[in-house]
């Protein structure tokens, strides 16, 4: 037997930030709903049961809280930041995508969200 790809998520963790172009988005702020999924060599921790042999999305959800608290212009640039801290502080992560939605974009439109998508793959250089 052999192990396919396998993927650790959160999804659609909302977050309070700071981020946008215009000076009123990084003074007042606004709702951000952030994805995250990298996948990880699963095959240790599916026989040992030990945290120590994953990524914890528990870990993973501190990244995403504390890169989002850091006000930025661009949403890619978060996504940026994010994706980089997962890659460097999870060695055993292959590729990592992160997904950040403003919830109530000031664009004069209705909608559920505009955002950003983002993948990096960590090939360890």
């Amino acid at each position: 037997m052999k192990y396919g790809p396998a993927h650790i998520f959160v999804r659609n963790l909302r977050i309070y930030a700071y981020h946008g172009v215009m000076p009123q988005e990084r003074r007042v702020g606004g709702e951000f709903s952030v994805s995250l999924r990298v996948a990880v060599d699963m095959t240790k921790a599916s026989l040992s049961d030990q945290v120590e042999d994953t990524v914890s999305y528990a870990d993973l959800k501190e990244v995403v809280k504390e890169e989002m608290a850091q006000p930025s212009s661009l949403l890619e640039h978060v996504a940026g930041r994010i994706a980089r801290r997962v890659c460097s502080e999870f060695p055993s992560v292959g590729e990592v995508e992160v997904e950040i939605v403003k919830l109530n974009p000031p664009m004069g439109a209705d909608c559920d969200g505009a955002g950003v998508s983002l993948c990096l793959i960590n090939d360890k250089t």
